[in-house]
């Protein structure tokens, strides 16, 4: 008839969860690794999930940053330099004519 359902206790979850956290592949690269629908994994990280475990960055996701991070210098830089020129002008123009 019909599939039974894989039970799972406690343990098995935790340590599941833990693993994810501890690898740079995606959720549903690691629910295929472990045979598990990657819908019960997810589930499991939302009920399991402890950020001490996780790594700080991926190097990709490290390099994105540093673009964002850079745009953003950049952008202040020009608005910084937008910000100097209005006031010299507006110092320019509230100057008493005589």
């Amino acid at each position: 008839m019909g599939e039974q359902r894989q039970r799972y206790n406690e343990e098995f979850k935790k340590q599941a969860v833990k693993y994810v956290q501890e690898q740079t592949k995606t959720l549903p690269e690691i629910a295929v690794e472990m045979n598990i629908p990657a819908g019960t994994l997810k589930n499991w990280m939302t009920k399991y999930r402890s950020f001490e475990n996780e790594p700080l960055a991926s190097p990709d996701k490290l390099r994105q940053t540093e673009e964002l991070l850079k745009a953003a210098e950049l952008r202040n830089r020009d608005l910084e330099e937008e910000i100097a020129i209005l006031k010299k002008a507006m110092h320019i123009f509230s100057k008493e004519r005589n």
